[in-house]
C-alpha cells in the first residue's frame, strides 16, 4: 500500500487507513478514488497529490 501526499497543505492520504469521513473504505487504492475527491483540509485535486515513501 502507498501513501500520496497533498503538494498543497501536505495532507497525507494513506491506502491502508483510507479516508472514512469522505466515504473512502480502508484499502482503498489511491486508483480507486473518485477523480473529483478532494484533499479535506484545503480543497486541493487528486492531481496535486504526489506518492510518497514513508
Amino acid at each position: 500500500m502507498n501513501t500520496y501526499m497533498c503538494v498543497i497543505c501536505g495532507f497525507i492520504y494513506d491506502e491502508a487507513r483510507g479516508h472514512p469521513d469522505s466515504g473512502i473504505a480502508p484499502g482503498t487504492r489511491w486508483d480507486d478514488v473518485a477523480e473529483n475527491w478532494q484533499c479535506p483540509d484545503c480543497g486541493a485535486t487528486k492531481e496535486d497529490f504526489d506518492m510518497m515513501k514513508i
